[in-house]
């Protein structure tokens, strides 16, 4: 089986640049468990895994991203998003995860990364 982990990476679509500074929170659905909270560096990317291979436990798991805090540090009014929350359903075995997150005030997207 590959060893899995998950981590994540978030990107200022508005302005093109990544989105430093980004609050992310990773929930366990089961329990409602705060897994981790972490904040995203100059990259966009956080600076470990949300989870690495010796902690990784499969299950439902909520990604909550606070990209109206991000917006308003940045000057802008936040728009119509606040805090992005991405439920993912996360395997053993399936090796990493990768969860991206595209934003701007009013829009994200996001997908299964590499």
């Amino acid at each position: 089986m590959k060893p899995s982990a998950l981590t994540t990476h978030v990107l200022d679509t508005a302005a093109g640049i990544p989105a430093a500074g980004v609050a992310v929170e990773l929930w366990r659905m089961e329990d409602a468990t705060l897994v981790t909270r972490a904040t995203t560096n100059a990259d966009g990317r956080t600076d470990a895994p949300l989870m690495d291979a010796a902690s990784f436990r499969p299950g439902r798991y909520e990604l909550r991203f606070a990209v109206g805090d991000y917006f308003r540090a940045r000057g802008q009014a936040a728009g119509f998003l606040d805090v992005v929350a991405l439920n993912v359903g996360l395997e053993a075995g399936r090796g990493h995860y990768h969860v991206p997150l595209l934003c701007s005030p009013w829009s994200y997207s996001t997908y299964r990364g590499s």
